[in-house]
């Protein structure tokens, strides 16, 4: 429905108010260590967190709390293990507080019966269970959530490597069937799926508070 269309463009556009574009889920750290420096090493970092990183494990959390987004004792483990796979203090306070903002910007689009979310909410948590509460449908929710969230990425390193807009949108370009086979595979996936050899991200998240001057939160 174009409605539902309407409304996952809205939700998960730069403008919506969840302040997304505050963190870059350690992008930061590796451009100042000079591990990305380019648009091939950008769209070789961002295609690992994507497929094998924090990206796939967020998106595999969000599918099972679309499907199970009337179960707040259901949801709740989904945040506890959502929040216990964060590898770094400043992902835990991204995924947290960006979900939040969501669930409270969201409120301007009432559903009845009001959800019943965990607190605090992780954002791929809110996503999930707000796409499913209005009749979104699945693969679409995947397919927005996992585009805006690689677009924000291209956006850090547009702003801090810099690559330019035109590298940031031929990555963007490129990333497209690897976003839709991802969506595919996600909405399917159990929770023994979930697993993470993203380890330079990881690592990445977990030096950023050190570093002596930082643009973004992580």
């Amino acid at each position: 429905m174009n409605s539902n269309l309407q409304k996952l463009l809205t939700w998960l556009s730069p403008a919506f108010p969840v302040g997304a574009f505050a963190w870059s889920a350690g992008l930061e750290t590796a451009i100042v260590r000079g591990l990305v420096t380019d648009r091939a090493s950008t769209q070789d970092w961002i295609t690992g967190a994507l497929l094998h990183g924090g990206m796939r494990t967020d998106a595999i959390l969000l599918a099972h709390a679309h499907t199970h987004h009337r179960d707040p004792a259901v949801l709740q483990d989904f945040a506890d293990l959502c929040l216990a796979l964060t590898p770094a203090r400043e992902r835990h306070a991204e995924t947290t507080m960006t979900g939040s903002a969501f669930v409270t910007a969201g409120a301007a689009w009432s559903v009845e019966p009001q959800l019943a979310l965990p607190n605090p909410c992780p954002y791929p948590i809110a996503v999930g269970a707000f796409a499913a509460a209005h009749g979104i449908g699945l693969l679409d929710t995947l397919l927005a959530f996992l585009t805006a969230t690689v677009h924000g990425q291209v956006s850090v390193a547009v702003r801090l490597v810099p690559i330019g807009q035109t590298d940031g949108l031929a990555i963007m370009a490129a990333l497209e069937p690897e976003i839709a086979r991802l969506a595919a595979l996600c909405q399917h996936a159990t929770l023994d799926e979930i697993g993470s050899v993203a380890y330079g991200a990881d690592i990445a998240q977990m030096q950023h508070e050190t570093l002596p001057t930082r643009i973004f939160r992580s």
